[in-house]
């Protein structure tokens, strides 16, 4: 797998911080893209700067943290070609992959702790998208992104 990319504000960061150090524990390589401590910083700077990288096609997938993950996951879906998927459990989180092919994971610090955050990593990194049904929804979302371009011409 390529690399990943990693992103947080100040709220997400110690949940950033942990996951970072687990998954390079586990050979991977992560590129991580702030912030850098617990100092109040605004969170769509972060989301947007990883949102990029991912549209880019640079990267394949990217998590984000925050607080709740809910303004995370507004600004990563505002890029065109992001599919970021707030989750707060496994089984959203397998489905968030399975049937939505998403690639961004966004995790809210206050709702989810370490040791469930690193489970629900490893479930979406290791789950595969099903195509089929879910193939056609996807390419839908893609062409609702070009109708949106066109408009904003």
């Amino acid at each position: 797998m390529s690399a990943l990319l990693i992103a947080s504000d100040h709220a997400g960061f110690g949940l950033k911080e942990k996951l970072r150090k687990y998954l390079e524990q586990k050979g991977m390589e992560v590129k991580d893209l702030g912030t850098y401590s617990k100092e109040r910083c605004d969170y769509p700077e972060y989301a947007y700067k990883l949102a990029k990288g991912i549209a880019s096609g640079e990267y394949k997938r990217g998590i984000l943290a925050c607080k709740s993950g809910i303004g995370d996951s507004i600004v990563a879906n505002k890029v065109p070609g992001v599919r970021a998927a707030l989750c707060y459990n496994l089984k959203a989180t397998k489905l968030s992959r399975e049937h939505n092919d998403s690639n961004v994971l966004v995790l809210g610090s206050a709702f989810v702790k370490t040791d469930l955050a690193k489970r629900m990593v490893n479930v979406w990194l290791n789950t595969k998208f099903l195509g089929g049904r879910h193939l056609r929804r996807v390419k839908q979302i893609s062409q609702i992104e070009q109708k949106i371009r066109r408009c904003a011409k």
